[in-house]
C-alpha cells in the first residue's frame, strides 16, 4: 500500500467509527425519549455535549441531537415549530461546548458541560415559554413567573444530564481501559510462556 492508500483508508475506517457511534447516540436518546420517563430527564443534551468531544467531524456532533430529535418528535405529541426550533437550537449547543473543549480534562467538561447545558436549556426554552406562548405577561414580572414555573422541571434536566454525561463519558472510560487491558494481555501471556 502507498502513503496515499494508506491514509484514504484511515480516513474510510475513522468515518466508519464516528457513524457508528452516531448511530448509537442517536438510537439510545430516541429509545430514551420515547419509554416513558421522568420529564426532562433525557439523554439528548449529554449525547450531544459527548458527540462535540468524541466524534471527528464536527458536522456530525451535530446532526446527532438534532436526528435524535427529530426521529423521536415524530412519535411523541408535537408543539409548535417555533418553540420546537428553540428547544432544537438548545440542545445543539451542548454538542458545540463538546467541540470547543476538545484537548480539555474530561471530567470538568462532563460535569460542567452537562450543568451549562441544562442552564442554557432552561433559560432558552423558558424564555421562549414566556415570548411565544402567551402563558403569562409579557414583562418582566410574567417572566420571572415563567421561569419560577419551570424550576421543577430544571432538577430533572440537571439530573438527566449530570447522569447521561457521566454514563457516556465513563462509559467511554472504561471501554478504553479494557481495550487497552485486552491489547496488552496477548504480549504479556507470551512473555510468559
Amino acid at each position: 500500500m502507498t502513503p496515499r492508500t494508506d491514509s484514504a483508508a484511515a480516513l474510510r475506517q475513522d468515518l466508519r467509527q464516528d457513524l457508528l457511534l452516531a448511530l448509537f447516540l442517536v438510537v439510545l436518546c430516541v429509545g430514551m425519549r420515547l419509554l416513558p420517563h421522568v420529564s426532562n430527564f433525557s439523554p439528548v443534551a449529554a449525547t450531544a455535549l459527548f458527540a462535540g468531544m468524541m466524534l471527528s467531524r464536527r458536522w456530525l456532533a451535530i446532526a446527532v441531537p438534532l436526528a435524535a430529535m427529530l426521529l423521536s418528535d415524530v412519535f411523541l405529541e408535537g408543539y409548535g415549530w417555533r418553540m420546537m426550533a428553540v428547544v432544537y437550537a438548545a440542545l445543539v449547543l451542548p454538542a458545540v461546548i463538546g467541540m470547543l473543549a476538545r484537548g480539555q480534562r474530561v471530567w470538568p467538561v462532563a460535569i460542567g458541560g452537562a450543568l451549562a447545558s441544562s442552564l442554557i436549556f432552561y433559560a432558552m426554552t423558558n424564555f421562549a415559554v414566556w415570548a411565544l406562548t402567551g402563558l403569562y405577561s409579557t414583562d418582566a414580572k410574567g417572566l420571572l413567573e415563567c421561569y419560577v414555573a419551570a424550576l421543577p422541571f430544571l432538577k430533572h434536566t440537571v439530573a438527566g444530564d449530570l447522569f447521561w454525561s457521566v454514563a457516556l463519558f465513563g462509559g467511554a472510560f472504561l471501554l478504553r481501559r479494557w481495550q487497552e487491558r485486552n491489547r496488552e494481555q496477548p504480549a504479556t501471556l507470551v512473555s510468559q510462556v
